[in-house]
This record gives C-alpha cells, structure tokens and sequence, in this order.
C-alpha cells in the first residue's frame, strides 16, 4: 500500500515545492497588468505636439526626443520589474512606484530638450505624481525616473543630430537629381537632409547600416515602365488614376512620426495594453523611425538619384528613346521635396514603423486596424491644411498598411515605382532588426 501512495505523496510535495513560485510569477504578473499604457501615449503626444510647434519636424529633433524619452520610461520600468532587456540604464529598484518613475523618466527627457515649454511639462508632471500616495516607493520612483533619463541623455550627448553637411550639386546629366526650386518652393542652391545621413543611429551600427541596391539604369526596360507609370498616375490630371488612389496619395502625406505614434496610442487604449509592452512597442517605434531616417538619407546621398519632376520634363536628352518628354508636366500635388528620390523615405518609415508594431504590440502582422489622418498639407510643407475626407482607412494587416505608406508617394507623383519599393523592403529590414535584437523579452 505504502509503494501506491508514494508517487502521489512526491507529486504533493512537488507542488508545494513550486507554488510559492507560480503564486510569485502570476502575482508579478499581475502586478504589471494593473499598470495601463496611458501615461505613454499622453507623454508622446505632448513632445509631438511641442516639436510640430518649433520646426515642423523639418528636423530630427522630435523624432530623437520621443526616442530618448521613451526609452528613459522602458528602462525605469524594468528596473522595477524586469520583462525586456534595457537600453541606457541598468539598474535594481524594486519598491519604485512605475507610476512616478515612468512620469519622472519622461519628464526629464522632455524637459531637456524643451526647456521653455516648463509650465506645461510641470502641469503634466505634477497630474501623474497626484495620482501616487507619498511615501518611499513614490520617492524611488522620482530618483529612479531621474537617473534613468540621465544615462539616456548621455548617451545620446553628441550624437551628431543635427549635424550640417556640404552638398556638391553634379552637372546636369540622365539619373542624376538636379535643382527644382521653382517646383519645391525653397531657395537656390538648397537641398534637405544631407545632415541627416550624417547622424548616429539609435539601433543600426552606422548609417550605412543597410544600403539598397542601385535603381535601374536609365535605359533599361525597368526604368522605361517606371518612367511611364508615375507620368501617367502620378500627373495632376491623370485620366488613369482611380479616386482611391488620389485619396490615399494625399492621405499619407502626413510624417509617419506623426501617423504611426497616433496609431500606436490608438491601439494601445483599445486593446488595453499594459505599460510595459507599450513603453516598450514606443520605445522601439520612434528609435526605429529615427534610424530609418538616417539610414534611407544615407542611401539617397549615396545614389543621388533624379526625382519624376525632373525626369520627364528632362526625357528628351536621358538617352532613352522609349521616354516621351513633357515639359509642362507637374504632380498631383503640384509639389516635389527637395532631395534625391531612391529610395522613398517615407516608404523606409512606414516599413520600419510598421515591422514594429507588428512585432511588439502582441498582435502579429494579420491585425485589422483603422487609421486616422484628419489633415495634411495640400501642397508642399507650410501649404494650406486641407481635411481628409474620409480622415479613416482600414488594413487587414500592418505590412498592408506600410506597402500602401510606401505607394502612395507613386500616385503623388514624387516617386517612382522602383523608389516606393525599395523604400518598402529598406524600412522592413530595419524594423525587424529592430525587433529582434534590441529590448528583446527576458526569458
């Protein structure tokens, strides 16, 4: 009888052994659950808000201060409770509130690099820190937010962001990007974001960290579909682009730091995602933005390729007798950005931003979701607003949505095929990169 019961009485004590463990690990669980990703998005959209007020996000500068910002918030989290691994700070700090530490962590960031919005920053402080009874956690959770802000800020001291760069204009010749400013509406001799190639990722190794391969060669047949495709689609008056490609061209148009961080808060507040997954999902998101920038600057100032406007009104002289020139021709937008086309910018953030919230939020790729955009420019940047009608658009997916982010520049007329493509598969291959190697889960 002794020899039945044996294997019961050893499974009973098995599980005495471990359930003070598993009792440990559902209440940390728990714990963590009970703490809301609010507080991330109120403090993302208040540094949007502020760097659209100062330059428009012609800079860096916004996109690197929700970067900093939301990894100060990630690392004083799991320094409390430890769910990722962390980027600037590492640190023990149990009995911290995640509360004060997160609020304090952005606040720090904030404060930093926008020192003359203080009145605000200490109205939005001040509300979080209400909401936590005084005592030592609270007080840990300050100090901690305090130093967690600071090794990011360190790090991030001199990192060249803003960095000026000197471009040599070529001689006017077929592929190479050439001067348009009666067309961009900015000064002679101006170009944008040369300095940005020059400034140092977050995530990547180097802005060379990925580097496309060359857009096709003038007289080639892929070139010579390209070429016709955004003259016919891309044209103001095209007889050929359809109503819903006119309304997503323009509907992208916003800056994907704007577009993917409201999206990110959306889905956040609607499917109830707790604050260490979405400081973390923040986190990776605005880094990922950043480098995405840095690293698709470097390639267009690497191949320094010609944009649509110029292309075919120039055809007669490109060396390819299947391109039909038209002087007169103009964009749907009757805009062209002043900087060199392959590959689209926009299409490496949408791709990176995108990878990442597939790969952080819990959901996977195949996530149906909607979108808002309310406004965009009706021409070029500092053009009238004018409102999207629909503001909304749904996708069954977010690589879906980041293709579409990517195209869209086609039927503006800005971009070629090739560019939107390549700007696609560019920003994919970051935002996995991304994903996989950086505030990757602790077993």
């Amino acid at each position: 009888m002794e020899i039945k019961h044996k294997p019961q009485r050893t499974f009973l004590f098995t599980i005495m052994l471990i359930l003070p463990l598993l009792q440990s690990c559902l209440a940390q669980k728990e714990e963590i659950a009970d703490y809301a990703g609010e507080i991330v998005t109120v403090w993302n959209k208040k540094v949007i808000d502020f760097a659209v007020a100062e330059d428009n996000l012609f800079t860096l500068k916004g996109v690197r201060t929700t970067s900093m910002m939301h990894v100060a918030m990630h690392d004083a989290l799991n320094a409390i409770k430890p769910k990722y691994t962390t980027y600037a700070y590492k640190a023990d700090a149990p009995n911290a509130n995640p509360i004060a530490a997160a609020a304090q962590a952005a606040y720090e960031v904030a404060f930093n690099q926008f020192p003359n919005r203080k009145n605000e920053l200490d109205q939005e402080l001040g509300k979080w820190l209400s909401t936590v009874p005084d005592g030592d956690s609270k007080d840990e959770g300050t100090n901690l937010g305090k130093a967690s802000a600071a090794a990011i800020l360190e790090m991030r001291n001199d990192d060249t962001w803003n960095e000026q760069s000197e471009y040599t204009w070529h001689p006017m010749a077929p592929g190479v990007y050439a001067e348009f400013n009666e067309h961009s509406g900015t000064p002679e001799g101006f170009i944008f974001g040369a300095g940005w190639s020059k400034a140092k990722p977050f995530l990547l190794k180097s802005s060379d960290h990925f580097r496309s391969p060359p857009p096709p060669e003038i007289n080639s047949n892929r070139y010579t579909e390209a070429f016709n495709e955004v003259k016919e689609v891309g044209a103001t008056d095209s007889a050929t682009r359809t109503e819903d490609q006119a309304h997503f061209a323009m509907w992208w148009k916003e800056f994907v730091e704007i577009s993917l961080n409201r999206l990110a808060g959306d889905l956040v507040l609607k499917e109830n995602i707790d604050l260490w997954t979405t400081t973390r999902s923040f986190a990776l998101l605005n880094m990922t933005i950043y480098d995405a920038y840095v690293c698709v600057f470097d390639n267009k100032f690497f191949y320094n390729h010609w944009r649509p406007y110029t292309a075919i009104r120039w055809a007669a002289n490109d060396g390819n007798p299947h391109t039909e020139p038209d002087t007169n021709w103009n964009t749907l937008h009757n805009h062209t950005y002043p900087f060199p086309s392959y590959p689209s910018a926009h299409g490496s953030g949408s791709g990176a931003g995108m990878a990442v919230l597939a790969n952080t939020l819990g959901f996977g790729d195949d996530y149906s979701f909607t979108m808002v955009v309310p406004e965009v420019d009706s021409s070029g940047p500092m053009s009238d607003k004018m409102k999207m009608d629909p503001p909304e658009r749904s996708f069954k997916s977010f690589s879906e949505a980041a293709l579409e982010g990517a195209m869209s520049r086609l039927y503006l007329g800005i971009h070629f095929r090739y560019d939107s493509e390549g700007g696609n598969k560019l920003g994919v291959k970051i935002g996995e990169y991304a994903s996989q190697n950086f505030l990757k889960p602790l077993e």
